[in-house]
């Protein structure tokens, strides 16, 4: 069966997410094993995350471990998040990419300071709406914390995959209009994905994005 690790957003927990029908039988029919995340005090503790609560990467090293061994995982292995919840998954992206064979967040990004650049190539399709307030495109700032610029994370990404700048096309997904980049020399490909929303999913996003995660996965 493929993996499917979905981080839920600020103030909520995994408790509250397994509770989503779209979400676990979204994943359920699709042939997924489902893993939530739970944050500690309902946040996370990515890097320039206001919270330093707990090694997020190293606590995902673990249950990743965990649940290979309990389940036979096929190489789709997927991680989501929505709003800090995709920030968790760009950090994951970034520098435990290997582990995983595509990451689809959504409304969320890398906070500062941003990387330098990304430890391994990957499969990454980013969904935003230009809308969004929460967390907007360019980022904001909380406090002391700064959100960042969702273009800005895009390039850092690209640099790791060796893709061009301007992308190879531009697709229309449900309610989405994606560039992608599929001609990385890195052979990975990157989508991002816009909507005209406000901070939230588009209809059709986990479909969309899954199917996606299967064309570009290793086959099982």
């Amino acid at each position: 069966m493929g993996l499917l690790v979905y981080f839920h957003g600020w103030n909520s927990s995994a408790e509250n997410y397994a509770q989503k029908d779209w979400l676990s039988s979204g994943a359920s029919k699709r042939g997924y094993l489902l893993v939530l995340p739970d944050g500690m005090e309902n946040t996370w503790a990515h890097e320039g995350s206001p919270s330093d609560a707990r090694d997020e990467l190293k606590f995902m090293d673990a249950v990743l471990q965990d649940v290979t061994a309990r389940w036979d995982i096929s190489p789709v292995r997927a991680v989501a998040g929505f709003s800090q919840g995709a920030s968790m998954a760009w950090d994951l992206a970034c520098y435990r990419g290997d582990d995983y064979s595509a990451f689809i967040p959504a409304s969320g990004a890398f906070w500062e300071p941003l990387p330098d650049g990304c430890e391994t190539p990957i499969n990454l399709r980013h969904t935003h709406g230009t809308n969004d307030t929460v967390i907007p495109l360019q980022g904001r700032s909380i406090g002391d914390a700064q959100q960042g610029d969702v273009q800005l994370g895009m390039s850092i990404l690209r640099q790791s995959n060796e893709c061009s700048e301007e992308p190879d096309k531009t697709v229309s997904e449900g309610d989405c209009s994606c560039d992608v980049w599929e001609s990385c020399a890195s052979g990975n490909e990157l989508r991002l994905c816009l909507h005209d929303g406000k901070h939230r999913l588009p209809d059709g996003y986990l479909d969309d994005a899954l199917t996606w995660v299967e064309e570009v996965s290793p086959t099982p």
